[in-house]
């Protein structure tokens, strides 16, 4: 006879508030066809990134950015003559715009450079560069156009007045915000600040069959609860998958997310506890923060020895999941660490579900990256 037990997660669930990334979307879109959906919705973003309408990041400055001062008193700015002998690499030369990655691992080259001269582009409405008419305002930018519209930053204002009789210049930049120097995330301009992962199912099942274990499989989800699929003398793959499962992020980008059990305290996890089984998903996240549905966690079951021998140490003296992320965002950002530990209650909340410590029992986990 077979018998199978549930270990329920231990762990509340939290609530998360990504910054807004993706803010504004580009009809240049419409002028490039794409293989795939997903291949559409990256390089959408991407456009976006170039023309300066998004709400993603690149890398943090490593130290303080200063604002842009604008010209010197004797750089003769207005309405004179201007210098249209530049290399037109020489924009990005000190001041480059974001990477762009795309789903291949590959990168895009610098978009068209800006209108005006590398020391008046037009992308940045520096002060005491020249404007057209008299009176009117425009967006500013004194800082690195890397950090341009993304986290915290925003873009100042400025105003085109009278510069003599050489015509208009861009008076100050006014209201602008710059990164926090050495600042992770929102705070630092960058893409990406924060995510969070939300598994509806973290449940195992442990088998054993004429008293004697046997080893563990996923329980499956019906009617919304975690059941154990029926058994033979050996746990086989379970008939449906492990779990549905959220993803909410500050940045556009590729993750992939894994969830793995082990044997051990989960307050004092050690490098040698072993693992009884690991689940991942992987999927596009075209739109931020938004909880977007990753493909759902497959099922799984204790196929090796090892496997089996280290169910049955969780079984009988407990064990924990890991959570972790491997990402990269569309400005390149590389995210990759383990960020979440879930506790799971003992096997007696089977039996005593109102007892003291079973009273944060439940089927699903989340944490934060």
């Amino acid at each position: 006879m077979t018998t199978a037990t549930r270990a329920f997660a231990h762990t509340p669930l939290e609530l998360t508030a990504g910054d807004k990334c993706f803010r504004r979307y580009s009809a240049a879109m419409r002028t490039h066809r794409l293989r795939s959906g997903s291949q559409q919705a990256w390089f959408f973003v991407i456009l976006c990134l170039s023309l300066h309408a998004l709400g993603c990041a690149s890398q943090l400055d490593n130290g303080m950015e200063t604002p842009d001062a604008g010209l010197p008193d004797d750089m003769g700015s207005g309405g004179g003559p201007r210098d249209l002998t530049f290399d037109p690499d020489a924009f990005w030369a000190e001041d480059p715009p974001p990477a762009m990655c795309l789903l291949d691992g590959g990168t895009l080259p610098p978009p068209k450079p800006p209108g005006g001269t590398p020391t008046c582009p037009d992308d940045k409405n520096r002060q005491g560069c020249p404007c057209p008419t008299i009176g009117e305002t425009a967006a500013c930018w004194p800082g690195l156009r890397k950090h341009r519209g993304l986290g915290s930053c925003q873009d100042g204002v400025t105003k085109c007045v009278q510069n003599g009789e050489f015509g208009g210049i861009w008076g100050a930049c006014e209201g602008y915000v710059l990164p926090v120097p050495d600042a992770p995330g929102r705070d630092g301009c960058s893409c990406f600040s924060a995510g969070r992962w939300a598994i509806e199912n973290v449940v195992p099942c442990f088998y054993s069959f004429n008293g004697a274990h046997i080893g563990a499989a996923s329980a499956i989800l019906s009617g919304g609860m975690p059941k154990c699929s029926p058994m033979g003398e050996k746990v086989a793959l379970p008939p449906s998958p492990w779990s549905p499962n959220t993803l909410t992020v500050d940045c556009v980008g590729r993750w992939k997310l894994c969830y793995t059990i082990k044997a051990g305290d989960v307050k004092n996890p050690l490098p040698a506890d072993c693992v009884v089984a690991t689940a991942c998903t992987q999927g596009d996240y075209p739109k931020a923060n938004e909880v977007t549905p990753l493909p759902v966690l497959p099922a799984w079951y204790t196929s090796t020895p090892a496997q089996v021998a280290c169910a049955e140490k969780f079984k009988n003296s407990g064990g924990y999941g890991e959570m972790s992320v491997d990402g990269l965002t569309v400005t390149c950002d590389d995210v990759k660490k383990m960020f979440n530990r879930v506790g799971y209650c003992p096997l007696k909340c089977n039996d005593t579900p109102m007892a003291p410590e079973c009273k944060d029992c439940r089927s699903g986990g989340s944490g934060m990256f």
